[in-house]
């Protein structure tokens, strides 16, 4: 086999279809029982960033694959069984089964003196087997190693409740009738906040920095087809943002009304969180905001503000670490937290190596992943070249200040992007 895929979710099996669309040989390496990735963790059972509740945040004709679009009878917005049935009638289609090693776990990639690459991978009985690929494609996310506080506020090992972080849950059910304090404001601090609302006997949002709450539709249109319209493109990046901040004070007034704290920041300096109904859960008296944990006492929790509820759990919904354990330290991740990639794609230094789908763009992620497939598929068959190193490492530099130029040194915000411009820097490497 010439490459060795890693990963069957939406990213994996976006570089297998385009990988077999160029008559390229590869076999896609899947430590789950059967493709999906996250979006069918939750009805399966297993441990991950899935729960029950989860639906698309993007609208389902851009979250959809190009070539097979997800069913007419589909929802806006589908929930995970249905993006989960989705990608394996998109694997069946596209003829990529035949090419999934299922509950293969990889272990180990490493470069050999030759430049060909060796893949260690386990089966469910523990037995290992080595391999040799000419090119490795990570697909694989990074969504498998929670981030806690370090070290969690004082008291915590005393606490009397339950400490879980967001991997961990699965249903607002689990929780009926329990007091709970949900830690954080990203999209899966608001999604299980909302869905706890529904049962607990209550729901507290603990909150330490303000975040743009952003409507998953604006003016009637989904956010993520805003991304993609010309006439968005079209725009000055300060002219988008004023237009967002207009619009949010239309639809939604000031987030201090709802008593969450206001950003630090502008719209588009930092990740924005999509939600239709923490704001609504919130006025609905069903999610009490509240100020960062300063610390436990006992059953409490104490507020920094003073302030201090009784509560049965806490739910941390803090973010994964950007780690791949089975690649050499320091790749693609450096010593001081960013993701180094030429293109968001290619490591500079390590030939036949890449990663899809390792971007956050404020809006649908699939077309930039087909984008990142293809190229990388173009690459592999010589329809397309990589610069020399050196080149793509003045690139990764470039990228890496406009980064930090606009969003900081937040955790994760090198492999934030822009749809539109993102896309564009693939135009002409995809021309036939």
């Amino acid at each position: 086999m010439r490459v060795c895929v890693i990963g069957a979710g939406l990213s994996g099996l976006a570089v297998a279809h385009a990988l077999k669309e160029r008559g390229i040989s590869f076999v896609c390496l899947e430590k789950a029982p059967d493709v999906g990735g996250i979006w069918r963790q939750p009805q399966a059972g297993e441990r991950g960033p899935g729960y029950l509740s989860l639906h698309l945040n993007t609208a389902k004709q851009l979250t959809g694959y190009a070539d097979f679009p997800m069913p007419d009878s589909y929802p806006l917005y589908p929930r995970h069984s249905q993006v989960a049935a989705y990608l394996r009638s998109f694997a069946e289609w596209a003829g990529l089964l035949g090419h999934v090693e299922l509950r293969t776990e990889v272990v180990s990639v490493r470069q050999d003196a030759d430049g060909m690459w060796s893949v260690v991978s386990r089966a469910v009985d523990g037995a290992r087997t080595s391999r040799r690929f000419e090119q490795v494609v990570v697909a694989s996310g990074h969504h498998t190693d929670p981030a806690l506080p370090d070290p969690l506020p004082t008291g915590a090992d005393s606490f009397t409740g339950t400490i879980l972080h967001s991997l961990d849950y699965r249903d607002g059910g689990d929780f009926t009738g329990r007091r709970v304090v949900v830690v954080g404001l990203g999209a899966s601090a608001v999604d299980i906040a909302a869905d706890l609302s529904r049962h607990a006997a209550q729901t507290m949002l603990s909150v330490r920095r303000g975040l743009h709450i952003v409507p998953k539709q604006l003016f009637g249109m989904s956010v993520d087809e805003i991304a993609e319209a010309p006439w968005w493109n079209e725009m000055s990046f300060a002219e988008r943002r004023q237009w967002v901040e207009q619009a949010l004070l239309v639809a939604r007034g000031r987030l201090s009304d709802y008593g969450l704290p206001e950003p630090d920041h502008p719209v588009f300096s930092s990740a924005t969180t999509l939600s239709d109904e923490i704001l609504s859960r919130i006025r609905h008296g069903a999610v009490l905001p509240k100020p960062a944990i300063a610390s436990f006492d006992g059953d409490r929790v104490v507020f920094t503000d003073g302030g201090s509820a009784a509560a049965d759990a806490v739910v941390y919904c803090t973010g994964f670490h950007m780690t791949f354990p089975f690649l050499p330290a320091g790749c693609p991740v450096a010593a001081d937290g960013s993701v180094q990639l030429y293109r968001r794609v290619v490591p500079a230094g390590r030939p036949g190596l890449y990663f899809v789908g390792l971007v956050r763009p404020v809006g649908a992620i699939t077309r930039l992943v087909e984008a990142q497939a293809r190229w990388v598929a173009r690459i592999v068959d010589g329809a397309a070249a990589l610069p020399a190193a050196e080149e793509m490492r003045e690139e990764i530099g470039t990228y890496l200040t406009s980064i930090v130029q606009r969003y900081g040194r937040t955790r994760g915000a090198s492999i934030q992007v822009d749809v539109g411009p993102y896309l564009a820097e693939f135009r002409e490497s995809l021309t036939v």
